[in-house]
């Protein structure tokens, strides 16, 4: 058997193909899966769990198929969707994880998590996090209507657009020492993460200890995943799987 990671997918109903794509690998390859781990950005945009515009209804629909046919479905929060909640997780069958969370990979332990706050150098976004992570400020934002939310939203996203196109790719990747600390605070020699949508397998030494760090790509171009078995891992595409 298999686990399978996947992220930023970014669903939305401006990418109709994308949507299409997900849904069939959550009803055929990932049905064959031991588990399946979706590692932040699964939606593009997710303003509370009252939002209900395209595809998030049919999208949860087909996740809550998969996990009631007794596969584990486990979902990290990105940076698109942080304010996945409760009813998400209720509705979905979805475990909602938190931001860093080892787990066992048929005896090899590895830890997963989104990777934005492994991105160091960006000084602008990690003060952003911290404000959008404020669970009173959260509350705050969620108690306003869901136009109001929307139109905030827009106007957060049309900034951001702005300061990327500004910002030096180096920033906008992890940095060395983050990966390093992490990886030492847990314990542990490998790691799994999306969000650079940079896909790679890096080996490098930490401590003298051979250590790995998997990246997956994006859904815009590439459809990434990651297959872990008990012969090994192998990053690849839904095709290769």
């Amino acid at each position: 058997m298999r686990t399978l990671f996947v992220s930023d997918v970014h669903l939305n109903s401006a990418r109709a193909g994308i949507v299409k794509a997900f849904l069939e690998f959550l009803d055929q390859k990932a049905r064959h899966a031991d588990a399946l781990f979706i590692l932040g950005d699964l939606f593009d945009e997710w303003l509370g769990d009252d939002d209900d515009k395209a595809p998030h209804p049919e999208v949860c629909d087909a996740l809550a198929a998969l996990t009631a046919s007794g596969l584990p479905v486990s979902v990290v929060h990105g940076n698109h969707d942080f304010l996945l909640g409760k009813r998400f997780a209720a509705r979905s069958g979805c475990t909602l994880l938190g931001d860093h969370t080892v787990i066992d990979l048929y005896g090899t332990p590895a830890l997963i998590m989104h990777g934005d706050t492994l991105c160091t150098r960006d000084v602008k976004y990690q003060t952003f996090r911290k404000v959008t992570r404020n669970v009173l400020l959260q509350k705050l934002f969620l108690s306003m209507s869901l136009a109001k939310r929307a139109e905030r939203a827009a106007s957060i996203r049309s900034q951001s657009k702005q300061d990327v196109a500004l910002k030096p790719d180096d920033i906008m990747d992890v940095t060395a020492e983050a990966v390093d600390a992490m990886l030492r605070r847990h314990g542990v020699r490998h790691l799994i993460h999306g969000h650079t949508h940079r896909p790679a397998i890096h080996d490098f030494v930490l401590d003298g200890e051979r250590a790995t760090r998997i990246v997956l790509g994006d859904w815009y171009e590439q459809d990434s995943v990651l297959v872990w078995d008990q012969a090994g891992y192998r990053l690849g595409r839904i095709a290769d799987v």
